[in-house]
Order: structure tokens, then sequence, then C-alpha cells
């Protein structure tokens, strides 16, 4: 086996990506305050067309050199938009008729391996602060609560490796619905 360079890996330009069918996922960042984890979901973002990041409360913007660091350019390919209160970003994605899935341990929530998604749906999937989590208020108006199974002894995973593994599992199986 040979590992692939770059230019074999056919991927898209910038004006290409703007113009492609995106993944009808919508990510909500809820007061993140790490730069490089900003840069990380941007990044992932990008490798699943992502439709739009919403930065929200403390949550930086690009272009700041410790989110390029992580996005790697990808603050330019995937669309973006600041608000300052998640709460109100949440109600105007409720009103276009997207489910809002807070990744989260809650009562009641969904394990994602027992996460089904529906057909000519869009998901906000909404990240938390490092610290605090979803905050609770946007919890309790989420339509769905969705928690990454963990069997170890830490109480959770990096924002970033969280918003990896939840974009992976829906984009997987949103493409074989």
């Amino acid at each position: 086996m040979r590992k692939l360079k770059n230019s074999e890996l056919d991927r898209l330009s910038i004006n290409d990506f703007k113009e492609a069918n995106k993944t009808p996922i919508i990510i909500v960042l809820d007061n993140i305050r790490s730069l490089n984890n900003i840069g990380s979901v941007f990044r992932t973002s990008d490798a699943f067309l992502i439709k739009k990041i919403y930065l929200c409360g403390i949550t930086a913007t690009p272009p700041h050199k410790d989110i390029h660091k992580t996005a790697l350019g990808s603050t330019d390919t995937v669309d973006w938009e600041y608000a300052e209160n998640t709460a109100s970003v949440i109600e105007k994605l409720k009103t276009d008729k997207v489910k809002i899935c807070a990744i989260e341990q809650a009562e009641n929530a969904t394990m994602l391996n027992d996460f089904k998604v529906e057909d000519n749906t869009t998901y906000a999937l909404v990240f938390g602060n490092e610290v605090k989590g979803v905050a609770q208020d946007i919890v309790s108006t989420s339509d769905t609560v969705i928690e990454i199974p963990q069997f170890g002894t830490k109480h959770s995973l990096n924002i970033s490796v969280s918003c990896g593994v939840v974009v992976w599992d829906l984009f997987s199986k949103l493409k074989t619905t």
C-alpha cells in the first residue's frame, strides 16, 4: 500500500465546495472557549459538506490565527454566522423546521447508536461549552438530546472529538437512507 499525495485526493475547490449540495446538518456552537476546538469543528464541517455553523455567545469567530491553525482554510469554505444569543438561533431554526439535537448527557437522551435519521429533515447539532456543556435552556428547548455512549472513567469527550463522532454518524446514516 502507498499513501496518497494530496494531489491524488480529488478534493473540491473552494468554489466547487460552495456550489456543492450540502449535507442537511447545521452545527451550533454554544459558548465554545477554545479557538482550537472551533477550528477543528470547521475542518470537520468541511470534510462532510455541512450546511452552516452558528458561532454563539463567547465562541470566537474567524479570522483568528488560532482558529486558522486547526481549520486549515475551512473557514473560507463552510458558511458561518455569529449570533450573540444561542436561544435566538434555536428559535429561528425551529421556525425553519430544523430538528434541534443537543449533544449532551441528559435524562431520557437517545444514545447516538440508537438515533434514527428522518428523510427530508435538516438537523441542527448543538455542542456546548467545554466545562458546562450545552446550556440547560437550550437542552430544554431541543427536539431531542443525543448522547455519545462512553465506557471509561471520564465524563465527556472533547467538543471537537464529539463533533467528529456525531457528524460522521449522522452523515453515514443520512447517506444510507
